[in-house]
Formats: C-alpha cells, sequence, structure tokens
C-alpha cells in the first residue's frame, strides 16, 4: 500500500482480495443478481476502474468469487474432519462441522445450490463451477468412507444426508438438520458394518 498526498493505492495483489471479500460478502447475504458492481466497488474501497481492470465483467467476479470460497470451504471441512481419529469419526465429523457452520449468524445455505438456482441454466461457467464443488464434496466423503472399509455406495447416501442439510438448514434456519443428518448417518455407518 502507497500513500501519495493523502490518496491511498494498494497493489493488484491487495485490491484483488478486498474485491473479493466484498463480493463474498454481498453475493453470499443479498445474492449474486441483487448485487451490483458499484456495490462491491463501494464494499471493497476498490475503485470501478480497478475493479474492472481485476475482473473484466461481473460473471468474472462471481466466477473468482466462487472458485475461492470452495477452496477455503472445503479445507475449513477437511480441516475439522481429518482431526479426528478413525475414518468413521471423520465421517461423522463431517455432519458436526456442517452443524457449526449451519449455527454461523450469517449462514444463508451454500452458496454454490444459491448461485446454480440463480445462473445454473444462463452460466455454464457457474453451473461447471458449482457441480465441480458437489464433485470434489463427494470424492471426499468417498475417500472417507474408502479409509472406513465400508461399502462404496454409502458415500453417495452420506452426500445425499449432506445436501439435503444444508438446504433444510437453510431454508429452516436452524442448524438442526445438521444434527439429524448426523443421526441417519449413524444408523447407515451401523448398517453398512453389518453388511461387511
Amino acid at each position: 500500500m502507497v500513500l501519495a498526498q493523502g490518496v491511498c493505492f494498494v497493489d493488484a495483489e491487495t485490491a484483488e482480495v478486498q474485491a473479493l471479500d466484498a463480493a463474498e460478502a454481498l453475493f453470499y447475504q443479498r445474492g449474486v443478481q441483487a448485487v451490483g458492481m458499484d456495490e462491491v466497488r463501494a464494499a471493497s474501497g476498490v475503485s470501478l476502474k480497478r475493479l474492472y481492470g481485476l475482473f473484466p465483467s461481473k460473471d468474472d467476479l462471481v466466477e473468482a468469487y466462487l472458485r475461492r470460497r470452495d477452496g477455503r470451504w472445503r479445507q475449513r471441512l477437511e480441516d475439522y474432519a481429518d482431526a479426528r481419529p478413525s475414518p468413521e469419526e471423520r465421517i461423522l465429523a463431517v455432519f458436526d462441522w456442517l452443524f457449526l457452520w449451519f449455527s454461523e449468524p450469517d449462514f444463508r445455505g451454500c452458496a454454490f445450490i444459491n448461485s446454480f438456482g440463480e445462473f445454473g441454466a444462463a452460466s455454464p461457467a457457474v453451473a461447471g463451477i458449482a457441480r465441480s464443488h458437489k464433485d470434489e464434496f463427494r470424492r471426499y466423503l468417498v475417500g472417507l468412507v474408502a479409509a472406513a472399509n465400508l461399502p462404496a455406495r454409502l458415500a453417495d447416501h452420506l452426500v445425499l444426508l449432506a445436501e439435503g442439510a444444508m438446504t433444510t438448514a437453510a431454508i429452516s434456519e436452524s442448524a438442526e438438520p445438521a444434527r439429524q443428518a448426523r443421526e441417519a448417518a449413524q444408523i447407515l455407518l451401523q448398517a453398512s458394518r453389518t453388511e461387511g
């Protein structure tokens, strides 16, 4: 950051972070279509010219926001679940982490489901990012199920429980769907163990 005659200039990397932070807060809270680039400019402190220099269109900003959120979301989940000692505890920890996420005061559901709902048919890029995010989440659960030596199809059941909990929690404004999904996951784990 450079100060010249009372004007603050930030480097491109800092400006990008500020813009993405503002976009994420606004898009997640209010929806992508409801927020204009001028609002992102005002919230970020990045000039409109600089903002469009970094993100030539709002679509570019939306895609960057979703890609960054994907990495952060998955890392938070994995750090939490992977800290558990056994594979089965890691599976259940996914639902414990969802409960913590759903309990956050700014929780507004899954950003990828929300964005897909807003743009899925009109934006192949947004649809692709949302699909990739969901595929990576499924891949993570497949790995946890494999590590626990449980039937592979269990991963798809767990994905459906988690995804259903995300949507239900957002609509009901309650974190309880995570606990309910965890109970169902525990039943599925027990049934899968007896199959093996």
